[in-house]
């Protein structure tokens, strides 16, 4: 695996930040990583396939639970 020191230096590498607010490196093998300040929380890694799976799978399970409100609320069958 792959040391802290090489990954701080990943993190901190602006070539690795698309806009300044993707991070997008096909090195860094992680999905979830810290934004470029750590109190703002954390970002997915774009260079990683999976990470597309699991935003999409995030948001089909917003849409799903919303969608699921609604018939609930008006009484939807």
């Amino acid at each position: 695996m792959y040391n802290q020191d090489l990954k701080n230096k990943w993190h901190d590498d602006p070539r690795n930040w698309k806009l300044g607010i993707f991070y997008f490196n096909k090195d860094d093998k992680r999905i979830v990583v810290s934004k470029r300040l750590n109190i703002f929380g954390w970002t997915i890694n774009f260079a990683n396939p999976l990470s597309y799976a699991i935003l999409v799978g995030l948001i089909a399970l917003i849409v799903y639970l919303r969608v699921h409100q609604i018939k609930t609320v008006y009484n939807f069958s």
